[in-house]
């Protein structure tokens, strides 16, 4: 089991949040303006996201690596429709380049591959428990 994400509000801020990971650099997160907070740092929305787009990049990476293909790097883009999400619908439209010297056949594989990153399969198969209490 990896080692538990620590989130605290920090005291001089309104809604920012530091989180503190095991062996990384801290984060934070925020919100807009509009919505109560500084717009200081990312929201939870665009964590979502980018672990979404960043998974696929590392997939793919991964892959071409094993494969031995010249892929020099990934670029994503991700968009987020979130008109719907009070309906149960969330939108993420990922668009990825593959840089290096590699022909359509070896990009398309990249693509297909990249859908099968974690938190791809875990955002589009996967039901997730979440149980929330109160620590004392």
């Amino acid at each position: 089991m990896p080692p538990p994400i620590r989130i605290t509000s920090e005291r001089d801020r309104v809604l920012r949040q530091r989180v503190e990971l095991e062996s990384a650099e801290d984060l934070f997160v925020d919100v807009p303006e509009a919505f109560g907070g500084e717009g200081s740092a990312p929201d939870p929305h665009d964590y979502l996201d980018l672990s979404l787009g960043a998974c696929k990049a590392i997939t793919a990476q991964m892959y071409a690596r094993r494969k031995e293909w010249p892929l020099e790097g990934v670029s994503v883009v991700v968009r987020r429709d979130e008109r719907d999400e009070r309906h149960g619908v969330y939108r993420l439209d990922v668009a990825m380049t593959f840089h290096g010297d590699l022909d359509e056949a070896q990009c398309a594989r990249l693509e297909e591959i990249s859908d099968k990153c974690p938190i791809h399969r875990l955002m589009t198969t996967s039901t997730v428990e979440i149980t929330t209490r109160r620590q004392r």
